[in-house]
């Protein structure tokens, strides 16, 4: 019974916090959940051990979440509210297809680049591993993504959508972190 109430004060404070400051309490949320993202993605996937664990990389993969995913993904959903207003169930798909079609190869590719020139990657080796990374992501990028957007444009608020693709995105942001650490 404790749990769920602290869980109840967490979420109040959240929502509190998220009223009176809510740009950069979505950039801290986005921030955050791509590091967590990068520890299971060390930890689960990559099994590197806590001894093997590189808090650099995951410092690296936070902060393309605070100054890359955060403020692109939510000044993406502000545009994309204004260009496609309303949520009914039409305007979810238009906007899905927006975030799909236009929104996400072009994110994708910036993020691989960003994420390779934090690992100190040379140009041309960053733009050969963007070469050889990039298909695969887009493509598991479509098996997780337009089904998500499309519940998130529909049923969430705009002030909560980036907090809830990152949740979700919790799972993706360890593959891309895995997606663009491997050498």
């Amino acid at each position: 019974m404790l749990a769920a109430g602290g869980m109840a004060l967490l979420w109040r404070s959240y929502q509190r916090l998220m009223a009176q400051h809510p740009w950069k309490v979505q950039i801290l949320t986005a921030g955050s959940l791509v590091g967590v993202g990068d520890v299971i993605s060390q930890q689960l996937v990559e099994r590197r051990g806590l001894s093997g664990h590189s808090c650099r990389r995951t410092l690296k993969m936070m902060a393309i979440g605070f100054c890359f995913v955060g403020p692109v993904v939510g000044g993406w959903y502000q545009l994309l509210d204004r260009v496609v207003p309303g949520n009914t169930r039409l305007v979810a798909l238009k906007k899905m297809v927006l975030d799909q079609a236009g929104f996400a190869p072009c994110f994708l590719g910036c993020f691989l680049a960003i994420a390779g020139a934090l690992n100190g990657l040379p140009a041309e080796e960053n733009w050969a591993k963007i070469r050889r990374d990039y298909p695969d992501a887009l493509i598991t990028n479509y098996y997780i993504w337009p089904a998500v957007q499309i519940a998130n444009f529909y049923f969430i608020p705009l002030n909560h959508r980036l907090a809830v693709v990152q949740c979700v995105a919790v799972v993706w942001n360890s593959y891309l972190s895995w997606k663009a650490n491997q050498l």
